[in-house]
C-alpha cells in the first residue's frame, strides 16, 4: 500500500493518521509543495491520498501556486475510486476540487469542542466508528459549502459542515482528528505566539482543557483514522 501525503505547512504531521497507516504497513510518499517539491502528475503510483492542513487558505494561488494542481489531483484520485482524506485546509481543497465554494475569514474555531454526527454518519464506514457526539481539536476560520452529491457527516456549533464524504471514500474533515494530545502539545510550543495572539486565555488553561477532553478526543481521532485507512 503506497499513500501520497501532501503536507502544506511546517509541523503539521500525520499524527494519528500516521499511526493507522503504520499499523497497516503502508509506505508513505511525503510531498511538501509549499517548499517547492513537485506533486505527481496523476494517481497511478499511489493507492490513496492524504492532504493535511496549513496556514494558507484554499484560494491562495498567488502565494501558493500549486493549490489548483493539488485540487485537481484530489479529484483525479477520487474519480479513480481511490481513498482521499483532506484535513482542515485539505478538506477545503477537497471541496474546491469538487466545485464547492470556499468561504474565507470566518470567526476562528479553536481548541477542543464537540462535533455532532448527522443521521447519515451512523451508516458511514468511517463515522460509524465513533459516538454521535465527541470532543475533537479544531483550528480554522475558513470553511466551505458542500460539493454536489456530498454526504454531510458532521457539524459543530460554529461550523455547519465539519465533515463530508463523496463517492466511496473521498472524505473532507475540517476538524483536526489527527491531532492527539501529543501533537496538540507540540503545537502549543511551536505555534505559541500565534495562539497567544489568537486566544491567550486558552493557552493559560491548556492543561485543564487537555485533561477534560484529551482522552476522549484521542480515542475518537484514532478510530476515525483506522476506519479511513481500512477503506484504502
Amino acid at each position: 500500500m503506497r499513500v501520497l501525503v501532501v503536507q502544506n505547512y511546517q509541523d503539521t504531521g500525520l499524527g494519528q493518521v500516521g499511526r493507522a497507516l503504520e499499523e497497516a504497513a503502508a509506505t508513505i510518499d511525503l510531498r511538501q509543495p509549499y517548499l517547492g517539491e513537485i506533486l505527481p502528475e496523476g494517481d497511478s503510483g499511489h493507492h490513496a491520498l492524504v492532504v493535511l492542513g496549513g496556514d494558507q487558505n484554499a484560494l491562495a494561488d498567488d502565494t501558493h501556486p500549486y493549490l489548483p494542481t493539488l485540487a485537481r489531483l484530489i479529484k483525479r484520485f477520487g474519480d479513480s475510486g481511490k481513498a482521499v482524506l483532506g484535513v482542515c485546509l485539505g478538506s477545503q481543497l477537497v471541496a474546491r476540487g469538487y466545485g464547492a465554494e470556499n468561504i474565507l475569514g470566518r470567526p476562528v474555531e479553536f481548541g477542543w469542542h464537540e462535533v455532532t454526527g448527522t443521521d447519515e454518519a451512523s451508516s458511514d464506514p468511517v463515522f460509524s466508528a465513533v459516538p454521535r457526539q465527541f470532543p475533537i481539536f479544531h483550528w480554522h476560520s475558513d470553511t466551505f459549502t458542500l460539493p454536489e452529491g456530498a454526504v454531510h457527516l458532521a457539524r459543530s456549533a460554529k461550523t455547519p459542515y465539519q465533515a463530508f464524504r463523496l463517492a466511496r471514500a473521498v472524505y473532507g474533515i475540517q476538524f483536526h482528528f489527527e491531532a492527539d494530545t501529543g501533537l496538540v502539545d507540540h503545537w502549543t510550543r511551536v505555534f505559541h505566539d500565534q495562539i497567544v495572539d489568537m486566544q491567550a486565555d486558552w493557552l493559560t488553561d491548556y492543561h485543564t482543557h487537555a485533561e477534560r477532553h484529551g482522552a476522549a478526543a484521542d480515542a475518537a481521532g484514532l478510530a476515525l483514522a483506522r476506519a479511513w485507512v481500512a477503506l484504502i
